[in-house]
């Protein structure tokens, strides 16, 4: 019997091999990963395994999918249930982005510690909002949406044997190969022709919803491994003349703690395609929709952290636009600097990160009883804390990458007022609660603070001074 942590680990692995059979820069992408990510290990020693072992590290990838409708919403969170993987928060690239994206988004992965550390491969969904009117005219919403009605993107096989495997928890050794078969099938890129005046059409509105509902098929839209020094992997790559994004999306390098999520791509590739004409001819032509993310994970931040850091980015803003000459980073930089505390004790004193807590196995026997608040325990040497790997996505980071991916601007229709979407929509849509991150991290801090209580004897309080 396979397990779903066994199947979600093999379903990353081929889908990786596929993509990199298909897209090769990401091969190199990989590549230079891996040697960036041993370089930090002999550098750094243990430091660099302070947000997750190196094999982890190594293996951990997310991957990006675009959908248009609600049932095939559900069809994909069919399939990734079977692989242990729920929808966890809501994003709204709509008004992340100053181009047009259209879509609203979830990421689909796993939630608990232990499988997490087994394999935390994770899927950034999005779901293309055909009912906004500041894209979509009525008659043009009319027609895509029956174009996206009368596609399969998923066989009915899969679908029913990930039902099972969801149910049951594992499947037999055969099914679990032909769902994996059919999985991976679902996700690679079609070579059915393409109506080109259709797709035009759908691109003028914006690239992400020609990508979407221009084609007759969903695809697997970009591939992102984990590394441990994200401005070292800038570098290498850009010095092996792979052309990257201009930036590194979310928070600046800086002295202090790894933080949230940095992100970065190399840029979409011309891959070639079929694309039919009026006439019923087939012509070959290119497209760029597909490319290849990275991304280094640093420490989950509680709500007032991530207030901190959205009240940050603002504040760059405002002096970027100030002083136009100024190099962003570096102001963002000196901002953080100022700001943020610059170690991890002072982040979870002032209560901006997550950490999980466990019993120091060496501590001396002094004949001292321990205290019961969690920050004199940590300074008094009775526990360690860890800090908690922020495991989701940031959506103006998101929507910069896809921004920056994006052959034209698109349109909106600033006259019109846009649809609202919310995380209890989505949730209808899909079919199954949005779990709200901060939920997920705040029980896992509480979690080890009340084992630590069980175990010294203790009714701890876990609030900071």
């Amino acid at each position: 019997m396979i397990s779903q942590w066994q199947l979600r680990a093999a379903f990353a692995a081929r889908l990786s091999e596929m993509y990199g059979r298909e897209v090769p820069a990401y091969n190199t992408l990989v590549d230079v990963s891996r040697e960036v990510n041993e370089d930090a290990l002999r550098a750094q020693g243990a430091d660099a395994e302070r947000l997750g072992s190196i094999s982890r590290v190594t293996a951990e990838r997310h991957g990006a999918i675009r959908v248009g409708t609600p049932t095939e919403l559900r069809h994909v969170a069919r399939i990734f249930g079977a692989l242990g993987m729920r929808p966890v928060g809501f994003y709204d690239l709509r008004e992340a982005a100053a181009s047009a994206v259209p879509v609203v988004s979830t990421a689909f992965r796993p939630v608990d510690a232990e499988e997490l550390a087994r394999n935390p491969f994770r899927v950034f969904t999005s779901l293309l909002t055909p009912a906004d009117p500041r894209f979509f005219d009525a008659e043009l919403r009319s027609r895509l949406e029956t174009f996206l009605a009368g596609r399969e993107l998923f066989p009915p096989e899969l679908l029913a044997l990930a039902d099972r495997a969801e149910a049951e928890c594992e499947l037999p050794e055969a099914d679990a190969e032909r769902f994996l078969q059919l999985a991976v099938q679902a996700f690679e890129l079609s070579t059915e022709p393409i109506d080109k005046s259709w797709y035009e059409e759908l691109e003028r509105v914006s690239a992400v919803a020609a990508d979407i509902g221009g084609v007759r098929s969903t695809h697997i839209n970009h591939l992102t491994p984990r590394v441990l020094d994200i401005d070292e992997l800038y570098r290498r790559m850009t010095d092996r003349g792979i052309e990257m994004i201009d930036t590194i999306q979310g928070p600046p390098g800086w002295k202090g703690p790894d933080l949230l999520l940095r992100q970065t791509s190399f840029r979409a590739l011309a891959e070639p395609r079929a694309l039919r004409l009026a006439d019923g001819s087939v012509t070959r032509g290119a497209l760029r929709v597909r490319f290849g993310e990275v991304e280094a994970r640093g420490i989950a931040l509680t709500p007032a952290g991530r207030a901190l850091y959205d009240r940050l980015l603002t504040l760059a803003d405002a002096e970027t636009a100030r002083r136009p000459a100024a190099d962003r980073t570096e102001v963002a930089r000196a901002l953080w600097s100022a700001h943020v505390p610059a170690t991890e004790r002072e982040l979870a004193a002032q209560e901006l990160a997550y950490f999980t807590y466990r019993a120091t196995p060496d501590r001396p026997h002094d004949g001292t009883q321990p205290p019961a608040t969690i920050d004199a325990l940590e300074s008094r040497g009775w526990v360690r804390a860890d800090p908690v790997v922020y495991e989701d996505f940031l959506p103006r980071s998101a929507a910069g990458i896809f921004q920056s991916n994006l052959s034209g601007e698109g349109s909106r229709n600033t006259e019109q007022e846009g649809t609202a979407y919310d995380s209890d929509w989505l949730s209808g849509a899909i079919g199954r609660e949005v779990l709200d991150p901060y939920a997920l991290y705040e029980h896992q801090q509480s979690l080890s603070i009340t084992q630590i209580g069980r175990e010294l004897g203790l009714d701890i309080d876990g609030t900071h001074d």
